[in-house]
């Protein structure tokens, strides 16, 4: 239940991951985490606060993200920075 249509998902890969058949590298599964995390985002800032069943989705989404990130920071410390550069995170 991502909310992003199979064009959004092909064009992150290939954006990220490098092709749109690898959906398996690091870079892409964050990129998708991170559209996911806007999208939910802007749901619960429209007037649904008190949706606690996607707040929660959201703040597991925010785990994993995170330690994705620690996880590629430790391996590839530059494609870490490019990566926090390009989606825009930690301003």
């Amino acid at each position: 239940m991502s909310h992003l249509s199979a064009e959004q998902k092909k064009s992150i890969f290939k954006e990220f991951g490098g092709s749109e058949a690898n959906t398996g590298s690091i870079e892409a599964q964050i990129a998708i985490l991170t559209q996911r995390i806007n999208h939910i985002s802007q749901h619960l800032k429209s007037g649904n606060k008190k949706d606690f069943s996607s707040n929660r989705g959201l703040m597991k989404m925010v785990g994993q993200r995170k330690r994705q990130l620690q996880y590629l920071s430790r391996t590839n410390l530059t494609g870490y920075r490019a990566l926090i550069e390009k989606l825009g995170l930690r301003k």
